[in-house]
């Protein structure tokens, strides 16, 4: 793969290291499949589109998720891709519920989105990765010196393995940033700082510990949701996810 980052906070990406990145998370997702790229998962209240399967809301909710589909589609435009008109010009998401979703599922409007969005894989993963450039400042801006130094080091060295940038990109669409109090149960976040709060200073192999945060970290969300959530329901193939981080990107 061929990332450079001369800081944390500046990073570029390839249009090859973009293809591999987009496959990855596609697979992730989707189940590198083109039905896949848009879904409504049971029991959610939002779709969830595109190969980072991007959040959005038909209407204003209470959900603790930050919404992420409507920024897509502006950088989408801004970079020169050819949104459907109906797109830019539709705020929330016109289906208000998963049975509405699904009923038209194989309408014009849902076959033109899929393809769109299968068109704009590489795109959607530079998004995903300009979404890592402000993630450290953000992370560390609270934090104490010595914790915000720790989670620094842990995170650049990351940077230096291609398997490590790619959990970086992947965890943070997966999970977010983990700096919300609204993306917490019991006061306990599961995003990507918490991860990185997990590794040890004095890491061998960052990584393999990435790996390992990571699954203490989802466990813990799962045991610390509402049990009405059954989100026991997702954690094997969440801690499957993780797993793909330790290996190498080709």
């Amino acid at each position: 793969m061929s990332f450079f980052a001369q800081e944390a906070q500046a990073l570029s990406i390839s249009k090859q290291a973009a293809n591999q990145v987009a496959e990855k998370i596609w697979k992730n997702e989707c189940a590198g499949s083109f039905e896949g790229l848009t879904t409504w998962n049971k029991g959610e209240n939002f779709a969830s589109l595109g190969i980072g399967h991007f959040i959005w809301y038909s209407t204003k909710s209470a959900e603790p998720f930050q919404e992420t589909f409507p920024e897509l589609v502006i950088f989408l435009q801004n970079e020169g891709a050819a949104v459907p008109s109906w797109l830019r010009n539709t705020p929330t998401c016109p289906w208000k519920s998963r049975e509405e979703f699904y009923q038209n599922i194989q309408s014009p409007k849902m076959i033109e989105l899929r393809q769109f969005l299968f068109e704009t894989k590489n795109l959607q993963a530079i998004f995903i990765a300009k979404r890592l450039e402000k993630a450290l400042p953000q992370m560390v801006a609270t934090l104490p010196t010595e914790e915000k130094i720790n989670v620094t080091v842990i995170f650049n060295r990351l940077l230096d393995d291609s398997r490590g940038l790619y959990a970086l990109i992947d965890y943070l669409n997966f999970k977010g940033l983990g700096i919300s109090a609204q993306e917490s149960y019991k006061g306990q976040g599961w995003g990507l700082l918490q991860v990185l709060q997990g590794i040890p200073p004095q890491s061998k192999d960052v990584v393999v510990d990435f790996v390992a945060s990571a699954k203490q970290t989802l466990t813990q969300r799962v045991q610390n949701a509402p049990p009405e959530r059954h989100e026991e329901k997702w954690l094997k193939g969440w801690l499957n996810r993780v797993n793909t981080y330790a290996e190498a990107l080709r």
